[in-house]
């Protein structure tokens, strides 16, 4: 019987499978391994610590002084990050969690994660435009 996200110890077991699904997919497989070169043992304690803050309002991910959309900013400087990209994402989390769990933290994680998805798309959109000039104030 499934439950609802608890503790830190659900998150890590949630983005462990997560990360498995993601970086054996042939849409955006390629890009946690081959552009990122994401070291799992390195990046799951820190993604752990973004979501742990995301559903508990811990502040723990602050520890680690980065912004997530500069993180992905950079990423897509070496890849171009496209729409399939984030949906393809989003279909992954999305159906990881579903397998997983089920209750208020779920629902709230899955909600997050297509609003973080909708920010990361805008944002590496807006790094490929070239810099941004914003009007002088009168």
């Amino acid at each position: 019987m499934k439950t609802d996200i608890c503790n830190r110890d659900d998150i890590d077991v949630l983005m462990s499978a997560f990360y498995k699904e993601a970086m054996s997919d042939e849409t955006i497989g390629y890009i946690f391994t081959d552009v990122a070169k994401l070291d799992l043992d390195h990046h799951l304690p820190v993604i752990g610590d973004f979501w742990e803050t995301i559903l508990f309002q811990n502040g723990v991910y602050i520890k680690h002084g980065r912004n997530p959309l500069e993180v992905h900013g950079a990423l897509n400087q070496k890849e171009r990050l496209r729409p399939d990209h984030f949906e393809r994402w989003l279909v992954i989390f999305t159906e990881t969690v579903d397998g997983m769990f089920v209750g208020e933290r779920a629902d709230f994680i899955k909600l997050r994660a297509r609003a973080i998805a909708s920010r990361m798309l805008q944002y590496v959109g807006l790094v490929d435009s070239g810099p941004i000039s914003f009007p002088q104030a009168a």
